[in-house]
């Protein structure tokens, strides 16, 4: 006979599965064991001992006569003799005939089939139990569960998250602490709900953790338990998209309560079929002389007892499904909520979670509620950072930080730090750093340590999530000197950079707005009573008026406005102390008049807009301290011949544009040190250039030059002449008057030969030198050696 240990693969699953198996499912698993052993029990009677005993039975006519001739014989005869039964002349086969026969014609179906019917439900209800274990669909996603669910409960992070994130706000955790006290106060012990009973209930674990004896995570932990966010974050994702869990669960239960009406149905009406006498009528007298049996059926007793405790057995399990059903459809099982954890532990940041995830979750709080506490932890953005952070403290210590300070352009000490999961806590202990640049660094949160850089004065952050602490902003309103930030949305705009009053220097670049339905809207800078330097690089259609409140003390603004139409730009004459005005890429058709009222401008940027005509530039005679002028990448076609009115004139840019034809009045610009005129379509250059005596930087490359003008030699401060890409063939020996020129560019030319003239030029050396290499082979070898020495 098959032995009940054989049965187990139907009910047994892995150990750690028993976290998914509530109470009722627990004892419903014992109840089919009950009822598997009544089948194989039932079962094996059946096997071991005769089913039924028949005996035959004479018609009644016999019956008399026989007896009337036993009364005769005793009356004759009064000696007393042992009683005989009938004899019936039938042979052993014949009987075990006759047992087959009344077995299989006369004793009813439940009573031969009873044992196997209670095996063959047991076993139903025992796959059915399980079978969302087995399913493909739902097995995989219980296993990945289990597996992360008990590396989570035994994590240190675990224990160590609790008390990290449980200690960053002490006060807070005064607060709690006296909450919950008051609350213990006023409640007794029974009063509390079932609920608030569960969530006191593991306070004394909240307590453990937050001594301050707590390990230290090393290395290894910390990037396991780093592993396990990410595999935690991903099966969320994938788990939460459907139900299959669910639905296989619920509907296995409705299959079992189904499965339980119908088999006290019939059970119930049939049980009183298991009968111990039975009549068998068979039409086999030509083999055995009998028609008539009488039969006993061995097992009817015992089976009755049997269907009757299997029956109640049932009604349990029954009652049990019920319970299941109830608990299934009266509780929104797909939705769960961490408030009571969020509550405890401090981590605040817990998200409620659904569908199956949330499923499984209801289901291990029958097991034991701190199971999904402590997996609630890696669910929390706060921990993961806070995780994070000690990561990054471990791999970057103050000593490696300190070997990647540089020195910026503004000669203050930089520290640089790129693509980092956060900043480390170990940079506020370089109490020497000046300049902090931080690049594609999200979710930062900045403590009160950053007081400790006492000498930081210069923060840059690219594309930068931070969050800063009262402390921390308290601490850069009073030293902080420069501000550089870019973003690209509203999270990672710094909104608490309006208080820095002793600001300098502030840089922004991203999509500001002056209308507050678009993109981030530049709130008043007043505070800023220090600004100096202000400079933007976005998509503005109008300079905002929040910059107005620090024209009156605004020294330098810079505006790039990548390609979109600046169209009102009337705030500028209320920037009377800039000296310094950039408006680059704004799409400006015109030279806008607000600039003519900026009498103390000094250097002025119209890089890349759309001038065609520059017709008011007379209006620029009445900025006295005008000295650097730039109108280089626009569409320029000629420079009016008032542009002599611009006598203060010391740099001029007017590369990149459409001139043909430069007047002789722009050499009146006597004070020009650097006039650069390269890739225009300029032929010939008048001798009037001869009177720039203070000329130290020409360029005319990319044009269309043919000849030079023995004048040009004259200007005898040149240091860098620029002659490359045009189309002259003959370098005049005057070359020789330039003995500063450092820098000349000679490639992309016809010439031949370059004239030995060079040589006196002595500031001049092959580096200094562009020109072909064939064509400095023309130079005689000691001239070619003597530009060689550096």
């Amino acid at each position: 006979m098959i032995p009940v240990m054989e049965f187990r693969q139907f009910s047994e699953q892995q150990p750690a599965f028993r976290v998914l198996k509530p109470w009722w499912d627990v004892f419903t698993d014992y109840l089919s064991v009950i009822m598997l052993m009544i089948g194989v029990f039932g079962c094996t009677l059946q096997v071991m001992q005769d089913k039924i005993i028949c005996l035959p039975r004479r018609d009644t006519s016999e019956n008399t006569s026989e007896l009337e001739l036993l009364r005769m014989e005793s009356n004759i005869t009064s000696v007393l003799r042992e009683m005989k039964g009938l004899k019936t002349d039938l042979d052993l086969q014949q009987y075990s005939y006759i047992n087959q026969m009344c077995y299989e014609k006369a004793l009813h179906w439940y009573a031969k089939y009873f044992p196997y019917l209670v095996l063959i439900h047991t076993l139903v209800f025992m796959v059915c139990s399980n079978f969302w274990f087995k399913f493909p669909g739902s097995s995989s996603k219980i296993e990945h569960f289990i597996s992360m669910l008990g590396k989570c409960f035994d994590s240190p992070w675990t224990t160590r998250a609790l008390s990290e994130v449980s200690g960053e706000n002490p006060e807070d955790n005064e607060n709690k602490k006296s909450s919950i006290s008051k609350s213990n106060i006023a409640l007794s012990p029974g009063e509390g709900s079932l609920e608030k009973t569960q969530s006191l209930r593991s306070i004394p674990e909240k307590i453990v953790v937050d001594k301050p004896s707590a390990s230290v995570l090393d290395k290894k932990e910390g990037e396991q338990a780093k592993a396990l966010f990410e595999k935690v974050k991903k099966f969320r994702l994938h788990v939460e998209e459907g139900d299959i869990l669910y639905l296989m669960y619920v509907r296995q239960t409705v299959f079992k309560v189904i499965k339980f009406l119908l088999i006290i149905a019939y059970n119930s009406t049939l049980v009183n079929k298991v009968q111990n006498k039975v009549r068998c009528v068979v039409e086999i007298q030509d083999m055995t002389g009998y028609r008539q049996f009488q039969c006993n059926h061995t097992m009817a007793h015992l089976f009755s007892k049997l269907s009757y405790c299997y029956l109640c057995l049932v009604a349990v399990y029954g009652l049990t499904s019920l319970y299941t059903s109830y608990w299934l459809f009266y509780r929104s099982l797909k939705e769960y909520s961490f408030e009571y954890v969020r509550q405890e532990t401090g981590i605040c940041d817990i998200p409620d979670v659904k569908n199956d995830f949330a499923f499984m979750l209801h289901m291990i709080d029958q097991y034991d509620p701190l199971y999904s506490k402590r997996f609630a932890v890696f669910l929390s953005e706060v921990s993961e950072n806070k995780l994070k952070q000690l990561n990054l403290n471990h791999e970057w210590t103050a000593e490696k930080l300190r070997q990647r300070l540089q020195t910026n352009p503004k000669n203050r000490l930089e520290l640089q730090l790129f693509m980092l999961p956060g900043l480390p806590d170990t940079v506020f202990e370089l109490t020497e750093l000046q300049s902090l640049k931080l690049e594609i660094i999200n979710n930062v949160t900045v403590s009160a340590s950053i007081s400790q850089l006492e000498d930081l004065q210069e923060l840059s952050l690219y594309q930068c999530s931070l969050k800063m602490h009262t402390a921390a902003i308290s601490f850069l309103k009073e030293n902080l000197k420069v501000l550089r930030v870019k973003f690209d949305d509203s999270r990672e705009f710094p909104h608490w950079m309006y208080c820095l009053r002793n600001l300098e220097e502030l840089y922004l670049t991203g999509p500001l707005s002056t209308d507050a339905s678009k993109n981030i809207v530049l709130e008043s800078l007043r505070e800023m009573k220090c600004l100096k330097i202000l400079s933007m690089k976005s998509n503005l259609t109008k300079i905002p008026q929040s910059i107005v409140d620090v024209s009156s003390h605004l020294q330098r603004f810079y505006l790039h406005n990548d390609g979109t139409k600046l169209v009102m730009v009337n705030n500028l004459k209320k920037m009377t102390n800039l000296t310094e005005l950039e408006i680059v890429r704004c799409d400006l058709e015109r030279i806008p008049h607000a600039i003519f009222s900026l009498t103390s401008l000094q250097e002025l940027d119209l890089k890349e807009n759309n001038l065609r005509s520059i017709e008011e530039i007379i209006s620029f005679q009445h900025l006295r301290k005008l000295t650097c002028l730039k109108l280089w990448y626009n569409s320029i076609m000629y420079i009016p011949e008032h542009i002599k009115k611009l006598s203060s004139l010391e740099r001029l840019n007017f590369n990149h544009n459409k001139i043909e034809i430069l007047p002789s009045h722009l050499f009146l610009c006597n004070k020009l040190r650097y006039l650069d005129l390269s890739n225009n379509d300029i032929r010939f250059i008048p001798p009037e250039v001869g009177v720039l005596q203070s000329l130290q930087y020409f360029s005319v490359a990319c044009n269309k030059i043919e000849n030079l003008p023995d004048e040009l030699f004259f200007c005898k401060k040149l240091k860098t002449l620029k002659l490359g890409k045009n189309s002259l063939s003959i370098l005049s020996p005057k070359i020789s008057y330039l003995s500063v020129l450092t820098h000349l560019e000679l490639k992309g030319n016809h010439f031949e030969v370059l004239p030995q003239d060079l040589g006196y030029c002595r500031a001049l050396k092959r580096s200094g030198l562009v020109v072909e290499e064939t064509l400095f082979e023309t130079l005689p070898s000691d001239i070619r050696e003597q530009m060689k020495v550096e």
